[in-house]
């Protein structure tokens, strides 16, 4: 890999620090945001929801990102990442462009990806591992896969003090604040600087983890590293192109750490299928009554339909496809990891932690930090510091790969076919 000189060095931060004010002014998730009324009205009336988005002027970041190209004309890796960044953040601007109309789907799916996509292997979709989750939970009672006393119930006020605790053992005086709010209708709700608490809400000591793995221990400690770097602040800001793996990354880190609960991982699941159902043509209605189906509370059921349609066109064929990044995301960061490990590159699961990147991304940053030039993180979760059972993790998934699942099962199925049930799931 060749040496960056000092004058590509610096084009490449001229660069950087033009992508990084174009990718500031691009907030996507308010700008497809609803009105509250929107919901009322359907769910009283059934009227179809009909959000108006403002118009958004992004001159200014197509002007930015224009500039930022010509300063990265090269074949070095880091102006690779640079230009990728670049493309993203163009396709950004079409996308917020053309909300509430069809080629809005379009430019979805060029940032976040479609569930049937092939992924590296030829193989694998995102929605057959949707598919094969939800199948493999259905019928269980999650409730009854923890035995009754052994798992803590706590008021929001206890959530919060407990919370607030652990934040401040890994992040010091850099944790982001926990304050409880009446008017949230999510249980909780975390940003880059506080995490708020429903003030009627109920919580365990799993809903501690989760949101400390997921959201403290991966996105705002990404967001702190990323901002610590002394030549490319864009890898503190979060943006399309971070997404997948940011989000993939935060739930590999609640399976590794032990806080996923199945629960959970169906409702990542019903996202990429609802996401496959827009797609192939259902309205919002049909996607709500897929929801409401399994959920049995229609404020929760539009919520979770709200936020496929949100961008796009009601009638389907148009979703926002941004939640399948969650499992998509997983299947990226888990055969990365994988894949390292069984080339004895383990050192290269800590550059996910420089910022917010992309793992195409992992050459360039592990080239600059190789020349001094990027700050080693100091925010990352347990099992990133001390990689020695995920590695071992690792190794052993890797062999069991290799392992053919249907010759154990029907051996089993035939040994267990008349074994009285002892702890019933179901």
């Amino acid at each position: 890999m060749d040496k960056l000189s000092r004058d590509h060095f610096m084009q490449a931060k001229t660069a950087g620090r033009a992508l990084n004010l174009a990718a500031k002014s691009m907030r996507i998730l308010s700008s497809v945001a609803w009105d509250d009324g929107q919901k009322d009205r359907f769910l009283k009336d059934g009227k179809m929801p009909n959000p108006d988005y403002a118009p958004i002027d992004v001159s200014e970041p197509r002007r930015l990102i224009a500039e930022a190209r010509k300063s990265i004309e090269g074949e070095h890796v880091i102006f690779e990442w640079l230009g990728r960044l670049a493309e993203t953040l163009d396709i950004t601007t079409g996308l917020i462009e053309t909300r509430g109309t069809a080629a809005f789907y379009k430019h979805s799916a060029e940032l976040y990806g479609r569930p049937t996509k092939l992924m590296l292997d030829k193989k694998t979709r995102v929605i057959d591992l949707a598919r094969h989750m939800d199948s493999t939970l259905e019928g269980l009672d999650f409730s009854k896969l923890v035995i009754e006393g052994y798992e803590t119930h706590l008021s929001a006020k206890d959530f919060a003090k407990e919370l607030k605790a652990r934040l401040a053992l890994h992040f010091g005086d850099k944790a982001p604040s926990v304050e409880i709010s009446d008017t949230l209708s999510a249980k909780a709700s975390a940003g880059r600087t506080r995490i708020r608490v429903r003030a009627s809400a109920s919580f365990t000591e799993r809903d501690i983890e989760q949101l400390l793995q997921h959201e403290a221990l991966i996105h705002t400690a990404t967001a702190l590293n990323g901002r610590a770097q002394p030549h490319f602040k864009i890898l503190g800001r979060a943006h399309a192109g971070t997404t997948e793996v940011q989000e993939g990354l935060a739930v590999f880190a609640e399976i590794i750490s032990g806080a996923m609960d199945p629960q959970r991982f169906r409702r990542l699941s019903d996202r990429v299928i609802a996401i496959q159902m827009s797609i192939d043509g259902a309205d919002f209605k049909e996607v709500f009554n897929f929801y409401n189906e399994r959920l049995d509370d229609p404020d929760q059921a539009f919520e979770n339909t709200r936020r496929i349609f949100r961008g796009g066109v009601m009638t389907g064929g148009a979703p926002f496809t941004k939640d399948m990044v969650y499992l998509n995301g997983l299947l990226r960061v888990h055969n990365f990891m994988r894949t390292v490990v069984k080339l004895g590159r383990a050192d290269l699961i800590r550059v996910l932690f420089y910022g917010k990147m992309d793992i195409e991304d992992v050459p360039a940053l592990a080239q600059m930090a190789a020349s001094g030039r990027m700050r080693n993180p100091k925010y990352m979760p347990p099992w990133a510091k001390d990689l020695r059972f995920l590695v071992s993790y690792m190794a052993y998934s890797g062999f069991l790969n290799q392992v053919k699942l249907p010759g154990f099962q029907a051996y089993y199925k035939e040994e267990l076919s008349d074994v009285p049930v002892v702890w019933s799931v179901s």
